[in-house]
């Protein structure tokens, strides 16, 4: 169960992430996390091509449907709740998908910073 306050990095209330595919470390459609949550999955992004590729060869196959886990496998497009750290590993390199930053919990500023995040994002007026 989550622990952590519904909050994301502008200081508002989280907004939902994803619902299709069902995303979230509690599959709640919303990037919540508490202490289970040990990668921190608080970074609501839009999949792309290329950050699939980066992340299949740092050993994260998000693409492969996992059926035994209830994992649809994720296409260019999907909304998903990506770890911080890896959202920052992309960045560093270059590959970082776009963000949604009214769905990203203010605990991916342990990991990321806002700047950054705010460089990625989609959902600013």
């Amino acid at each position: 169960m989550q622990t952590e306050k519904s909050i994301n990095v502008l200081g508002e209330k989280l907004e939902t992430c994803s619902t299709d595919p069902e995303t979230g470390f509690y599959r709640d459609g919303c990037c919540n996390t508490g202490p289970d949550d040990h990668g921190s999955h608080t970074v609501c992004v839009v999949m792309t091509a290329e950050f699939l590729e980066f992340s299949k060869a740092r050993g994260n196959d998000l693409s492969t449907p996992v059926p035994a886990f209830g994992f649809p496998g994720l296409k260019a497009g999907d909304g998903w709740c990506l770890c911080a750290a890896r959202w920052h590993e992309a960045f560093e390199a270059g590959k970082a998908p776009r963000v949604r930053l009214r769905a990203t919990h203010q605990a991916a500023l342990a990991h990321c910073d806002l700047g950054d995040l705010k460089s990625h994002g989609i959902d600013l007026s």
